[in-house]
């Protein structure tokens, strides 16, 4: 994969989870839900992780795997 389409990557699942964790903030502060937004943190921070990990995966096949995760 290209160094382009993997900084578009990863600064797209960033900036979500950045949104994620506002999100969560507000639910939490805001509206004092806890267990949906703990869920939803989970959920949300998830795909960064998964095309970070991806990046580094061993071969194409395992690469498009932790992609089609995310």
């Amino acid at each position: 994969m290209k160094n382009i389409e993997k900084d578009f990557l990863r600064e797209k699942s960033f900036a979500f989870a950045v949104r994620i964790l506002k999100l969560n903030r507000y639910l939490t502060e805001e509206k004092r839900e806890y267990v949906i937004s703990k869920q939803l943190l989970r959920a949300g921070t998830n795909p960064g992780v998964m095309v970070r990990e991806a990046a580094y995966a061993e071969s194409a096949d395992d690469f498009i795997h932790k992609l089609a995760i995310a």
